[in-house]
């Protein structure tokens, strides 16, 4: 299927309650309120209210004004498809730069004892969080988003974006109260080591564009409860600020200093 809206074949006579698997059949995975127009060959005015109440039957989601996209019936009961299934035609028809991020990124990558609940968005620009059926999306400004590498991964609708392993873990460490809390984080981290390897280089380059804090407890992290050596990313650490972080973010600056990494250990660790 594709991502991008498509229009539908002109002089098609279809009836709203069919719109859906008409859809789905002619491989689109979304339309605009225009294109649903000609289809059912009536006002654009009309859309809503002639696919209310195939969307009351789960036939058809609204993800934003002017966006409709067909359902498959397997995900009707549910309110919607999965966030992956639509999340590419969202930012696309938003005009938006995005990756799924944090914990449903390093569910991507096998890195994840639970499947998140919650889809964590990068977008370059605000957008509003929402709930779509089971699909609870939250939407976080990214400043220099074009910047951070992503990698595609492909639901049954087509390509999606998700973070890099890097950039997931980094993310991960910078944002302990969306990933979780430090335990969790630090559990997530030590399986993206042992499924992907994190790679040195690309974390000490990407560097510049986090805090220190995150860093330096990536690397804590990692080193202390995997086999792996990151000795580019401490080197960039030695080069940096001498005033220490704090391991946990909330405590106070107190507890043995980790000199490689800088780093106040004001807190235990538990990985699962």
């Amino acid at each position: 299927m594709n991502h991008v809206t498509i229009s539908p074949v002109r002089g098609s006579s279809v009836r709203a309650p069919q719109a859906a698997d008409w859809a789905l059949s002619h491989g689109v995975a979304s339309l605009t309120t225009a294109q649903v127009a000609e289809l059912l060959s009536v006002p654009a005015s009309h859309v809503p209210q002639r696919l209310a109440v195939p969307k009351q039957r789960g036939e058809w989601i609204a993800p934003a004004r002017g966006l409709w996209v067909p359902v498959p019936p397997e995900f009707r009961g549910w309110g919607g498809p999965p966030a992956t299934e639509f999340i590419a035609t969202l930012m696309h028809h938003l005009n938006v730069t995005y990756y799924i991020g944090w914990l449903a990124a390093a569910a991507a990558f096998g890195a994840a004892h639970h499947a998140a609940q919650v889809t964590h968005v990068a977008v370059s620009r605000l957008v509003r969080d929402r709930q779509i059926g089971r699909a609870d999306l939250r939407f976080h400004i990214r400043a220099n988003i074009d910047d951070l590498p992503t990698v595609q991964r492909m639901a049954r609708s087509g390509p999606y974006l998700v973070s890099s392993p890097e950039v997931t873990a980094l993310d991960i460490v910078s944002d302990l109260t969306v990933s979780g809390g430090l335990d969790n984080a630090a559990t997530v981290i030590v399986d993206l080591v042992e499924e992907t390897g994190l790679d040195d280089d690309v974390l000490t380059k990407l560097a510049s564009s986090y805090p220190d804090a995150a860093i330096r407890r990536l690397g804590w992290i990692a080193e202390t409860h995997t086999e792996q050596r990151f000795d580019h990313l401490a080197a960039e650490v030695a080069a940096g600020s001498e005033h220490p972080a704090r391991l946990q973010p909330s405590l106070p600056l107190t507890g043995a200093l980790n000199e490689r990494w800088r780093l106040r250990l004001n807190t235990t660790v538990a990985v699962e």
